[in-house]
């Protein structure tokens, strides 16, 4: 069976957040067809579009898995709705929020999928912890590092929390 390296970015703000990414993560772990790899530091960021919410705990999560970016959305949904998701506006607030971010090469545009995923250069807490985990990671010739320090600097976020 081939697998490929993928990484998924969780996050959570509603009730216990660091409970809901510890649920997500051994959920993830006991997926048959995904292994669960390194786990980036915790990322607590202000909400992006509804701002009217509570602030997000966010990290990112690399993976191993033979299931297409098709299957890994699937299944991502499925631990979702397992753990208490429930419909709601977009950029609203959730129990939990698993987006895949990046799937080896592959290249995904269809109306509820797109790997790589749409805003992730844009968004300082999926950055922060990809960046920690591959800072040498390039984007249009550009490092994870250097991206990251970048949106660090424009868009507030404390990092380095405990999970």
């Amino acid at each position: 069976m081939i697998t490929r390296r993928g990484f998924l970015s969780l996050g959570s703000n509603l009730r216990d957040r660091r409970e809901n990414l510890r649920r997500a993560l051994a959920a993830l772990g006991e997926h048959e067809a995904i292994k669960l790899g390194r786990i980036s530091g915790v990322y607590e960021t202000a909400p992006v579009g509804v701002t009217e919410q509570p602030d997000f705990l966010n990290l990112v999560a690399e993976i191993e898995t033979a299931l297409s970016g098709r299957e890994l959305l699937g299944a991502v949904k499925e631990i979702e709705r397992n753990l208490g998701r429930s419909a709601g506006p977009r950029w609203g607030a959730r129990k939990i929020d698993i987006d895949i971010l990046l799937l080896e090469e592959e290249n995904i545009v269809t109306e509820e999928l797109q790997i790589p995923h749409a805003s992730m250069l844009e968004r300082a807490f999926v950055m922060l912890p990809l960046a920690e985990l591959e800072p040498e990671m390039k984007f249009g010739g550009e490092r994870a590092a250097t991206i990251a320090a970048r949106l660090a600097k424009e868009q507030q976020i404390h990092a380095d929390l405990p999970l």
